[in-house]
């Protein structure tokens, strides 16, 4: 092939590039090395694909993490078990899933009548409620009897009460929806077991876990159903206590129940 380069000129170009160590023949066009590069990426990704996942290797899902037994599932099948309230008593006392009891100094379980046409859920214990293991013994609890005996009902002959959650939570800090959930099965199991006539539903937490809803704004005063019988939504004590103004509508309430246990006299 003619080169157009003289011989005596390309025999000394020959002689310059092995003095440089340029002694072997790679080919007669240019390479361009980044494409090359780019070539060769783009194969690897393709092999790799195509390729299938070494046995137990890197290539298969990670192991699922044991979780434990479900909270909510322990509590329905111990709830169902419980033949007697104090069968129910044990088996709330044994669940070991709530984190709340670990913080608290008793089980507050209920107080009054197992008998009683009217039965009360509250919300959770507070300070005093946790000293005392008992439900509405504080200033809540005071006025709470006051609003009963307004109408003729009372704790020690005609009232049996109860909360939603049986541990304080830490500061008096709302319930969180996975705690009441797990404490729900228990709570429908108690109701079953003291068998009322009609349901007082008292504030935001137990008509979250009875009726699933919130706002007990616009809920009370007005008739539902739980559990096949009749429950009103009213405010708890402790709210009337903060806002004494909505006395006037508690008041309705109660003259609302008082109908209903007398037209079911």
């Amino acid at each position: 092939m003619d080169s157009g380069l003289d011989w005596h000129y390309a025999r000394a170009a020959l002689e310059w590039q092995l003095e440089l160590g340029a002694d072997e023949a790679i080919g007669e066009a240019p390479v361009d090395r980044f494409a090359v590069e780019v070539e060769l990426q783009a194969a690897r990704a393709a092999a790799a694909v195509a390729q299938p996942a070494p046995r137990g290797g890197g290539g298969m899902p990670p192991p699922k993490i044991d979780e434990g037994p479900d909270p909510v599932a322990v509590a329905k099948q111990a709830a169902a078990a419980a033949a007697t309230l104090d069968d129910l008593r044990a088996a709330m006392a044994a669940f070991e899933h709530c984190e709340l009891k670990r913080g608290a100094r008793n089980l507050v379980f209920s107080d009054g009548v197992a008998e009683a046409r009217v039965m009360i859920v509250g919300e959770a214990p507070g300070r005093d409620e946790d000293l005392q293991g008992k439900p509405f013994v504080g200033r809540a609890g005071q006025l709470l009897d006051r609003m009963l005996g307004a109408i003729g009902l009372s704790r020690a002959e005609s009232v049996y009460i109860t909360n939603v959650l049986p541990w304080r939570p830490p500061q008096n800090r709302d319930p969180k929806p996975d705690e009441i959930a797990m404490m729900t099965p228990f709570l429908a199991r108690h109701i079953e077991l003291v068998a009322p006539e009609v349901l007082v539903i008292m504030g935001n937490i137990s008509c979250d876990a009875l009726l699933g809803k919130r706002g007990i704004t616009r809920l009370r005063g007005k008739w539902a159903e739980v559990q096949g019988r009749p429950a009103l939504p009213m405010f708890h004590p402790a709210y009337l206590l903060r806002q004494p103004q909505m006395k006037r509508e508690a008041w309705a309430d109660l003259l609302e129940l008082k109908a209903k246990l007398r037209a079911g006299a």
